[in-house]
């Protein structure tokens, strides 16, 4: 894991941003860094961009090697908290991190010298709705979805068999009307984290929820289902399509956060002698004292520790 650089002088932003719409359309969480300050010497310029998705990679450009792993590891805490990101890099006399809610401040005695101010904002995937089926009232819904913000998948009975649904936040209105709804409840209900419903009359919910049982689901599963979706009945499809999404964004309003982002075995450690941020797995220089393994981001830095380790046993916190 680590940088992936996106190829082109000019083109890197443009490429950035297209990663982030591919990303929203496919769910895919990431975090979008961005450079707003610099000072000489850097490499990095105001405006610089790079996502980092929550396996820790990173792609596009913010600066060297000295800016690139507290970027990645700040942007995961970005997405575990659902909160933006902004990370201060200045030279100092002496080491030193501190941190406020939201922000990160890093004074390095790194010789390249030149400082940093780095945006990261979250982007975390919308909530996913699974429409199923075709009837006036299941395309109402899925048109009206994504007027409000929703990401919408309309399943056809084709489809249930093979039903991947990505982790996250997630919703499933049958609206098949009688044609299959038990089928599409089953591969529905499959899946723990969906809030299910089902747009039918109570007599038709009473007698689905019977065959839901004649096929295996236990009462636990099938407790799970609510319907009539909406809450009513005796309207028209369009009206039930409406009502069915109120109750969609009511319960995502009390329903509680589910995390999207599983956190990746990424370990960042801090250069004992400058400062700045390390991670294990890219970095190429090292030392072994009393059975402990410190890591450095360039080989003056190890040497000046294999010099004077007593000098740089210091603990480092932020």
């Amino acid at each position: 894991m680590g940088r992936v650089a996106i190829q082109g002088s000019y083109g890197i932003a443009d490429d950035v941003l297209e990663l982030l719409r591919e990303f929203a359309a496919n769910g895919t969480p990431c975090a979008l860094a961005t450079v707003v300050r610099c000072e000489a010497p850097t490499s990095a310029r105001p405006g610089d961009k790079a996502v980092i998705t929550a396996d820790g990679r990173l792609r596009g450009w913010i600066g060297g090697s000295c800016s690139e792993p507290v970027v990645r590891r700040e942007a995961l805490r970005a997405l575990a908290e659902g909160t933006p990101q902004l990370i201060h890099i200045v030279g100092g006399d002496e080491v030193k991190q501190s941190r406020k809610r939201g922000e990160l401040m890093i004074a390095t005695t790194c010789p390249s010298g030149g400082s940093l101010d780095i945006f990261i904002e979250p982007r975390l995937p919308k909530p996913l709705l699974l429409v199923f089926g075709d009837s006036p009232a299941a395309v109402t819904l899925a048109r009206l979805a994504d007027l409000a913000g929703v990401r919408t998948r309309t399943v056809g009975q084709a489809e249930l068999e093979s039903l991947e649904i990505p982790p996250g936040e997630g919703y499933a209105v049958v609206a098949t009307m009688g044609h299959y709804d038990e089928e599409a409840l089953e591969a529905a209900l499959s899946h723990p984290d969906l809030d299910v419903s089902l747009i039918a009359s109570t007599r038709r919910a009473t007698a689905v929820r019977k065959a839901l049982h004649e096929r295996g689901l236990g009462e636990a599963t099938v407790s799970r289902l609510r319907s009539p979706a909406g809450g009513i009945r005796g309207v028209s499809q369009e009206e039930i399509a409406v009502l069915a999404l109120a109750e969609v964004i009511a319960n995502r309003r009390t329903r509680g956060p589910v995390s999207a982002v599983e956190q990746p075995a990424v370990m960042f450690v801090t250069d004992q002698v400058c400062g700045m941020t390390v991670d294990p797995l890219t970095a190429a220089h090292k030392a072994v004292r009393d059975g402990r393994t410190y890591w450095f981001c360039s080989a003056g830095c190890q040497a000046a520790f294999e010099q004077e380790p007593e000098r740089y046993l210091r603990t480092i916190e932020a």
